[in-house]
Formats: structure tokens, C-alpha cells, sequence
């Protein structure tokens, strides 16, 4: 196999060096050559929630790297920060709108998901054999395993089968209400949205200097007031001021949430 110079040169540098290489040149090859380095913070994510939903890891694998290359296109190596870090949560977030948007968080084991097709295979040949839709302790007899277990099984699939939002769910005498129309209220995207946005907060706050970040904590989440905090670390009011402004700024640089998130809370 050919080692071509540039991959010589690449291996010659150490992960900040490549990351500032990148960030000067914006050079789609040394991205790559990025991405091939940290493939364990994908796969790492990836196994992670494979033992939580029924997608294949290999799909989790390819949507985690969308999130990797995302953190190497907006990292920025001159604020001196870990770049492990700061790629995390794009990537469990990549994965995270992937499972909202395609799949179920239900895991079903395999070994029901094999038994669900192999008794679909025994319903259709019962029912030509008998004219009529078997029953229940049929098809269990002839998988070999108890009722329980067979109906357990389809209840188990069944549930993973999206329903329509248009579906009746109550039936009255002058109207029909719909799935859409008995769903709880629609503020439960957006309190799921913001409870992603906390933790990608969270997790740029612990990437904050230290005195920036006591303040930070202490004023934005534990509530406390600029003179209580000051009483608390042993200085001024003024000197929390300071460091809660380069920590909102520090912020900025490295969060990816909306400015909303930020400017509530200054």
C-alpha cells in the first residue's frame, strides 16, 4: 500500500496540531484524516445506544460520524479546549435526533423478533390448513412455546407499529377525537429540545476556566445572587461581573445552542 507525503506529514502532528491545521486550511483530506482518529468517540456513542433501540449500530455508527465532522467544522483550537469534550455532545445529539426522528427507544430482543416471523410464517400455513385464522394455543403449539410467551411476543412487535395522528381513538355521537387530538400538549418536543440544550450547556460550562465557571454555576444555576456568590468565593461583586462576562463569552465560542439559551440566563 502506498503512504502518499501527506500522510506522512499528517502523522507527524498531534491532535491539536491537526485540528489547528484544519482550522487554518479548511482542507477536506486533513478532516478525514481527523475523523479516522477519533473514530472510537463515534463508536462509543454508538454502542451506547445500541443496547437502547432497535436501529443497527452500523446506522448509529454512520449518523455519529455526521456529528463528528460537525465538531471538527466548528471546533475552535485556538481557545485551547479538549477537543474530545467539545465533539461529544454533537455526536450523541446527531444520534439523539436520529432516534427521534426514525425509531423507537423500545428494545426488543431478538430472540421475540425471530419467533414474531417465524409465527407469521405458521399463521399463514394453519390458516390454509384449516380454512380459518388459527387460534392462539394453535400457533404456540406449533412453535413449541407457551401462549404466554407467543402473545407476549405479538404484543411486543405490535406496539412498535406507528400510528397515524389522523387515527380515531374516540368514537362519540357527534364527533370523533383523533390520536393527534388526545396527545398530551405539544410542549413536550420543546421541553425535550431544551432538556438537550441543558446538557449541551452543562457540558460547555465544564469546559469553562475555573473561576469562570464557579461563577457561571453559581449565578445561572444555583441561583444565587452576584453579592451572595461574591461572599461565597471570598471577592468582589465587580470581580464576579468580570468573570461572569468571560464566561458568557467563552460560552458563545463553544456552544452550539441558540443565543437564547445564553441570553436568558445574562
Amino acid at each position: 500500500m502506498r503512504v502518499s507525503q501527506s500522510d506522512v506529514y499528517l502523522d507527524g502532528l498531534d491532535s491539536m496540531e491537526l485540528l489547528l491545521e484544519y482550522h487554518k486550511s479548511k482542507s477536506v483530506y486533513i478532516r478525514n484524516y481527523i475523523v479516522k482518529l477519533n473514530t472510537g468517540l463515534v463508536r462509543k456513542i454508538a454502542h451506547k445506544f445500541s443496547y437502547q433501540c432497535n436501529e443497527p449500530y452500523e446506522d448509529l455508527e454512520q449518523i455519529g460520524y455526521i456529528g463528528l465532522i460537525r465538531a471538527i467544522e466548528r471546533f475552535d483550537p485556538i481557545q485551547g479546549y479538549a477537543f474530545s469534550s467539545f465533539a461529544l455532545p454533537y455526536i450523541r445529539g446527531e444520534v439523539l435526533h436520529f432516534l427521534r426522528d426514525r425509531s423507537t427507544l423500545l428494545k426488543i430482543p431478538r430472540r421475540w423478533q425471530e419467533l414474531y416471523n417465524e409465527g407469521q410464517k405458521v399463521c399463514q400455513q394453519l390458516a390454509e390448513l384449516f380454512g380459518r385464522t388459527p387460534k392462539d394455543t394453535e400457533v404456540a403449539a406449533e412453535l413449541n412455546v407457551s401462549v404466554q410467551e407467543w402473545q407476549e411476543t405479538k404484543l411486543a412487535l405490535q406496539n412498535r407499529i406507528p400510528l397515524s395522528l389522523d387515527a380515531t381513538v374516540v368514537h362519540c355521537l357527534d364527533c370523533q377525537i383523533t390520536l393527534g387530538e388526545a396527545l398530551t400538549c405539544p410542549r413536550t418536543a420543546v421541553q425535550r429540545q431544551q432538556e438537550e440544550e441543558r446538557q449541551q450547556l452543562q457540558g460547555a460550562i465544564s469546559l469553562l476556566e475555573d473561576k469562570a465557571r464557579i461563577a457561571v454555576e453559581m449565578v445561572f444555576l444555583k441561583e444565587l445572587s452576584r453579592k451572595d456568590a461574591a461572599k461565597k468565593i471570598g471577592t468582589s461583586q465587580m470581580t464576579i461581573t468580570r468573570y461572569l462576562q468571560k464566561g458568557i463569552q467563552d460560552l458563545k465560542k463553544v456552544c452550539t445552542l441558540r443565543p437564547k439559551v445564553i441570553a436568558s440566563n445574562s
